[in-house]
């Protein structure tokens, strides 16, 4: 029978969620039915909402809350008037970022049930969320008269008022806490920040020395009074109140800090630096309050008044006081990249990882200098490693495709990327970066087809790709195809970087290759003379042309030029010796 009953419920739900016609039409039916009838409907009616409620509540616990909405609101169909069911509702709402929807069914909530304190507290806390300080503080100030002792409501009460900007209100509310609590120090700061935003600073002075004189030998009281000192430009009772924190506590870190902070007001740059060492030397200030110093100290306005030996004093304070932590290792070798100690920044960082190989950012740092020193065997190794540890980061791929390039791994090239691609999102330029490899991988198995090909997308997805456009135009040329496109790519690209060496012997060959010798001889001395002189690629180029001018004597001087510099081409000799120009399909 019992199974019946909780089937007819369910299809009785769907009745409630599907339309509202049936709720009318049982009303009406209710007028010609007896007293016993409606009793009987009316308990039917609270097992279905007893039923709904249950299952929402199960349903918000097992994290299905569209199927918790549902029964609430079923709730609220049901019994429009109930509180439990708004509160859940709200719930719901409120971890979905929706206040205006939970504040909405609270405030009714509360309305119908004034005297639930856990109503009027979520209430309150989303007020406070949506900065709506002086509702919260009118809800607490309720709660306080529920509960006229609970120190958490006097507290909060205070706190919303200061946000509201009632900053009298606020001092009084905190004087009532004092006189239930006494003498405390949290209190004490917070009215005496609320009276120096009042402009009433003897008031603040006297709540400060209130502290001190409740308990003369805590000395970071005289701490508070320096600062507020300093903050009024009271400069000689600043430093008095700093050296006594000194003389009652030799060893407090903190205290050297405002001491160099004041010193640097001054001017005493290295009085002040003296002062920051001996901070960054105590064992009282935790870690994370060095770095955050140092990182104050070397990246904006106060830093530059130091110099970098004495960033490295601190560098090195943090390296020997903290061996353990990796995020020192992860500051030197920032400061050695700084010093464009890049092989030495490496090291720190695999020290840093072999404390911590969960960071991400630690590893791509380490793969980029991997790649710009051309260490492309660590590259390969360590972005093989990284991939293991991040196998979404597109980027480590990316990197991971450089290496197998330049070891000549070209399956692996395209194999990578093809993997990569898939966590490639709304990220053009990476991903023609990816085909720009497989392209280059392709070209050198020579698939020269899928090459160019790939090579095309690579600039659809970035037309800008300098990389892309320079090696398309040079293996063009160098195949002695598509010539006029190979101009238009290389052209691009001189214009982009017009003093890069590489860049100009792209657009000179190109421009060779389509017998324009003079225009090719104006671009090939530009190279020459922005850093490729010692170049043995560009001098046999310029070789080259120079032959096609009918400048002998000029060619073999750059021929033999080329040659003194390392030349591997196969037909140089043959050039110098016969004093004409082979075309060399590897160039």
């Amino acid at each position: 029978m019992g199974k019946v009953k909780y089937i007819l419920i369910i299809v009785i739900a769907g009745f409630l969620f599907s339309c509202s016609s049936t709720k009318q039409s049982t009303v009406i039916q209710e007028e010609n039915l007896d007293s016993s009838q409606i009793e009987a409907m009316a308990e039917e009616s609270q097992s279905q909402f007893q039923y709904f409620f249950v299952e929402g509540l199960k349903q918000k616990m097992l994290g299905n809350l569209q199927e918790a909405i549902r029964y609430f609101s079923g709730c609220l169909e049901l019994d429009p008037n109930s509180a439990a069911a708004m509160y859940e509702l709200a719930n719901i709402h409120a971890s979905n970022n929706d206040f205006t929807s939970a504040s909405l069914l609270l405030e009714k909530a509360v309305s119908i049930s004034p005297e639930n304190k856990w109503y009027k507290m979520m209430l309150a806390r989303i007020y406070q969320q949506t900065r709506k300080f002086d509702q919260a503080a009118i809800i607490y100030n309720d709660l306080i008269s529920l509960e006229p002792d609970n120190l958490d409501y006097l507290y909060l009460n205070a706190l919303m008022l200061s946000g509201a900007g009632k900053l009298d209100d606020a001092i009084d509310a905190y004087k009532k806490i004092e006189k239930k609590v006494g003498i405390n120090e949290q209190i004490s700061v917070s009215v005496q920040q609320l009276l120096v935003d009042g402009g009433k600073i003897k008031e603040a002075f006297a709540e400060i020395q209130k502290l001190i004189d409740s308990n003369p030998q805590e000395s970071k009281y005289y701490g508070l009074l320096a600062d507020l000192h300093m903050s009024q430009g009271e400069i000689k009772k600043a430093l008095e109140n700093y050296n006594k924190i000194l003389e009652m506590d030799p060893e407090n870190g903190f205290v050297h800090f405002s001491l160099a902070n004041y010193y640097l007001d001054q001017s005493e740059v290295q009085k002040s630096f003296e002062h920051t060492k001996k901070g960054f030397l105590s064992t009282e200030v935790d870690i994370d309050t060095k770095l955050q110093l140092y990182l104050m100290f070397s990246g904006n306005s106060v830093g530059s008044q130091l110099s970098d030996e004495n960033i490295g004093e601190l560098v090195d304070i943090l390296v020997n006081s903290d061996p353990e932590d990796h995020r020192v290792y992860m500051v030197y070798a920032e400061q050695l990249i700084r010093k464009n100690s890049i092989a030495e920044a490496r090291e720190q960082l695999r020290k840093a990882l072999a404390l911590n190989n969960t960071d991400y950012l630690i590893w791509e740092r380490l793969l980029i200098i991997d790649n710009d020193i051309q260490d492309w065997q660590a590259l390969y190794d360590d972005s093989e490693e990284a991939l293991f540890l991040f196998p979404n980061q597109p980027q480590v791929y990316f990197l991971h495709g450089i290496a197998c390039l330049q070891l000549e791994k070209n399956q692996e090239v395209l194999d990578i990327c093809s993997e990569g691609m898939v966590y490639v999102i709304e990220n053009p330029d990476l991903e023609g970066q990816m085909k720009m490899l497989q392209g280059e991988a392709h070209y050198k198995m020579e698939n020269f087809e899928q090459a160019f090909a790939l090579f095309d997308e690579a600039l659809e997805s970035n037309p800008d790709n300098y990389i892309a456009l320079n090696n398309y135009a040079y293996y063009l040329s160098i195949m002695g195809i598509n010539l006029d496109k190979a101009e238009r790519m290389s052209g691009r690209v001189i214009q982009l970087f017009p003093d890069n060496s590489t860049y100009l012997d792209t657009h000179a060959w190109v421009l060779f290759k389509k017998k324009n010798y003079q225009l090719a001889k104006f671009y090939m001395e530009s190279a020459i003379n922005n850093g490729g002189e010692d170049n043995p690629v560009l001098l046999e180029h310029y070789g080259d042309i120079l032959i096609m001018l009918e400048e002998t004597s000029q060619a073999k001087e750059f021929w033999q030029k080329a040659k003194e510099k390392g030349s591997e081409s196969s037909l140089l000799d043959q050039k110098i010796k016969d004093l004409k120009y082979y075309e060399n399909k590897d160039q």
